[in-house]
Formats: C-alpha cells, structure tokens, sequence
C-alpha cells in the first residue's frame, strides 16, 4: 500500500525580531513531525521563539481547516519548514575611547507548509487519480546505473585512500621519517 503526499497548506511569519539561526534550532525539531506532536514539542521547547513557532502552526491548521473544512487534522504534518533571513536594523554602542560597535538586530521570515498523507485508496478519492510510485522509489536510495550502494561506495573510497576531491591521500610522516629528512638536508 502506497502512501501519497501532498501540500494542503502554509503559513507564514515575516519579521520575526529573532535571528535565523535562532530560529533554525527550533524548526529543526518540528520539521516532519505530525501536527499535534509538533504542538507538543515547542509547548516544552524552552526557547523564546518557540511560542511564535506554535502560533504559526496553529495558524496553518486554520488554513488548512479553511481550504477543506473536512480535512482530518490527525492526518496532517509538518511537511516543510524553513527559515530565511530578514533585513538587520543598524544600530551603534558606545565603545571606549570613542569609538563605536555596529549592534546588527537580525530578522527572520519563517515558512511552515503542512502536507497530508494519503493511503492509495483515499489518493484515488481525493485526486481522481491513482497514485503510482513517485520518482526514483524503485531503486532504493541508489543512483541508477550505480552497481554499489551509496554507503558501500563511500567505505571503498575510504579504503582505496582517496580524499574528498578525488585526489590520492597524503602520506603519513612519522617521526622517524621526518628525522631522516632532516638528517639528509644537513
């Protein structure tokens, strides 16, 4: 039995006086996590950002509600998440000797989408269609034409002593390898 997924609906938060990076540690948490688990999470999440977090989730469940007013809430979850920065207010301090430190007051505008999950048979329902195998889910997480699993790719260019960029990797100099080349330049 295939599960189908589909967006049902967003919300979004401009101008969040938080900074992305801020907020990022929050949205990681919920990100694909079914609604009410969501809701759960940043109810005890001690950041203050999480509140305005649960706020925009409760207010894409309403829009959610709006669009369907039979859509199961249960069903729902937090398909996509993302942050992205906003505009910084320049500020100054007082720094010693006259001086002055720029004080960057960072921003952020925040996107929640919430998706659905359909079994086949709701799919066929709902859509008009059936709902096949999306794209690449024959092949297991592989690249095609790969004989080799991605990991198992992965340890052999490990084991074959091969960097990141292709390239051999550097011999290890010991100690007493070293003292020989010095030995040999005197």
């Amino acid at each position: 039995m295939a599960v189908q997924i589909r967006q049902v609906a967003s919300a979004r938060l401009k101008y969040l006086g938080t900074s992305a990076q801020k907020v990022r540690l929050v949205v990681d948490l919920i990100r694909g996590k079914p609604v009410e688990e969501a809701l759960a999470i940043l109810r005890f999440t001690r950041k203050a950002v999480a509140p305005e977090i649960g706020a925009l989730v409760d207010s894409a469940i309403a829009n959610a509600r709006q669009k369907q007013q039979d859509i199961d809430v249960d069903q729902l979850f937090v398909q996509t998440a993302c942050v992205d920065g906003g505009p910084a207010l320049k500020r100054i301090r007082p720094a010693p000797m006259g001086r002055a430190f720029r004080v960057m007051k960072r921003m952020s505008h925040v996107t929640i989408g919430l998706g659905q999950r359909l079994s086949a048979e709701s799919a066929v329902r709902q859509d008009g269609r059936t709902g096949g195998a999306g794209r690449g889910s024959a092949g297991g997480g592989r690249r095609p034409g790969s004989g080799v699993a991605p990991a198992a790719a992965a340890r052999s260019k490990k084991a074959a002593g091969a960097t990141r960029k292709g390239a051999p990797a550097k011999k290890k100099t010991t100690r007493s390898t070293a003292a020989a080349k010095k030995r040999s330049r005197s």
